[in-house]
């Protein structure tokens, strides 16, 4: 069916004259005539009966009504679907307990106006992917692994380091510190079972661990941040890393305690990554507020591995 004849019925049914009609679409009177014609033949009965004052719906007319109005309605939500600035913006966050989906949140409280879709992919090879072919708009990640570089029409911006604290039992050698260095964790075993090989993740804590002597340990299977906080607060060898932007709420028999890193602080490195064509407006307005300077940075004492130097600023 024509939607474009549809909506000629429809703009001639209000306007109540072809002629009214014709000036409302910036056509000529004969067009709408002709457009009601054809969509009248395509139909096989007729819309309008027409007086010498006008127009006026026959009874096929009336009951095609609310059906061409529900027609161009959902071909108006279909095109705003996919048009930068109707459609939401897409937006990958890994997990939504993590600081940056914090971060989107307050974003969507600074600027109701614009929707959100929150995605949440796995590896960064599949968000850039999904970057590139345009199925989301912009990612958080800590750019890439060593070695793989962005492609090109991909572009990154710093805009969070995230502190992590050492997350131990009441049973643990740090558990009544006030901070503890990075260098004081040698010889330590920290747990993290979530951590695969060939994530950015992966590369950030492994590259810590051997800047500062300490074991990453991976044996899994990992159960997720509930069964990890379970095993490390019955434990008195065993750490972890949370960040201290992370919220979580734990049993209060299980007594843990996040411990500060400090001298220097080790700290997350977060980009947003998106493609450089993108036009969608809320884009540009979430790359403006996260762009805005922070007031809870961490400062300048803290760590980041040398292959994420290139894109991240330490400030």
């Amino acid at each position: 069916m024509d939607l474009t004849a549809v909506r000629t019925f429809v703009a001639a049914v209000d306007a109540g004259q072809f002629q009214l009609a014709a000036a409302e679409l910036a056509i000529t009177q004969q067009a709408v005539s002709k457009r009601v014609a054809a969509l009248e033949k395509d139909l096989g009965v007729r819309l309008f009966a027409r007086a010498a004052r006008g127009v006026h719906l026959t009874i096929d007319g009336q009951a095609f009504l609310p059906h061409a109005r529900a027609l161009l309605d959902a071909a108006d939500r279909a095109s705003d679907s996919v048009r930068p600035g109707r459609r939401p913006l897409r937006v990958d966050v890994i997990r939504r307990r993590v600081a940056v989906a914090g971060v989107l949140r307050d974003f969507h409280r600074a600027h109701p106006e614009f929707d959100l879709d929150v995605i949440t992919l796995f590896a960064s090879e599949e968000a850039i992917a999904a970057v590139r072919s345009g199925t989301i708009d912009a990612t958080f990640r800590a750019v890439v692994a060593p070695g793989r570089p962005l492609p090109d029409g991909i572009e990154a911006v710093p805009v969070l380091n995230e502190p992590l604290q050492l997350c131990v039992g009441p049973g643990h050698p740090f558990a009544s510190a006030r901070s503890v260095t990075p260098g004081q964790l040698s010889g330590h075993r920290v747990w993290m079972p979530g951590n695969e090989p060939g994530t950015e993740w992966t590369a950030y804590y492994d590259a810590l661990a051997a800047e500062f002597g300490f074991t990453i340990d991976t044996i899994g299977p990992n159960f997720g941040v509930d069964a990890l906080i379970d095993t490390i607060a019955d434990s008195s060898t065993l750490a972890t890393f949370l960040s201290d932007r992370t919220p979580l709420v734990w049993p209060v028999g299980h007594d843990l305690r996040r411990v500060p890193l400090r001298d220097p602080t080790p700290v997350y490195p977060h980009s947003l990554l998106w493609r450089a064509d993108n036009p969608h407006p809320a884009l540009a307005a979430l790359r403006e507020y996260l762009e805005s300077p922070r007031p809870d940075d961490p400062g300048t004492d803290i760590w980041i591995p040398d292959w994420a130097r290139s894109v991240h600023r330490e400030s």
